[in-house]
């Protein structure tokens, strides 16, 4: 089997495996667990287009 990821997916696939141990580790309760760890992903994400728009505008 051979997985072929685009550098975004990867990335994604990073974000949200990342973003649930940040989750479970940090916080107490499941409540807590859920909305760190969705606060953790969206960073990423972010992270992740405000990079690629950095690295399109130096490419230019």
């Amino acid at each position: 089997m051979n997985l072929a990821l685009s550098h975004f997916s990867a990335a994604l696939l990073f974000a949200v495996c990342a973003s649930v141990v940040f989750g479970i580790t940090q916080r107490e309760n499941m409540k807590d667990m859920v909305k760190y760890g969705a606060y953790c992903f969206s960073l990423f994400i972010g992270g992740v287009i405000v990079a690629g728009w950095a690295m399109w505008l130096i490419k230019r």
